[in-house]
């Protein structure tokens, strides 16, 4: 399946944040256990902002973009307008994450 990754900054101060902030981890569990493959964060240097001015991000797989829209209406920091967010398929070139895709141009580089 393919990766997408959401891309959010907080609009509300930290007490309408924290109010969803555990509905969200709630819901971050259920992706996991629906085979999604989440993980998600926030910047560091954000830590303690929780809120307006703070941002992370979300990595999971999905069918397809139309499947990635769907699991995002579901989070509950969409839902309440905490946060603003832009949605990415994300194509990985290397590393760990990497799989076959119509983009691989040979075998892995021997080093």
């Amino acid at each position: 399946m393919p990766w997408f990754v959401k891309l959010e900054q907080g609009v509300v101060d930290r007490a309408g944040f924290d109010a969803h902030l555990h509905a969200h981890l709630a819901w971050i569990g259920q992706l996991e256990r629906l085979g999604h493959q989440p993980s998600t964060g926030y910047w560091r240097e954000c830590k303690g902002l929780n809120g307006a001015g703070a941002g992370g991000m979300l990595l999971f797989e999905a069918r397809d973009r139309a499947e990635a829209e769907a699991i995002l209406a579901g989070d509950p920091l969409i839902q309440a307008g905490c946060v603003s967010w832009v949605l990415h398929e994300w194509q990985v070139v290397a590393g760990a994450l990497r799989r076959e895709s119509p983009l691989t141009c040979g075998p892995e580089p021997k080093f």
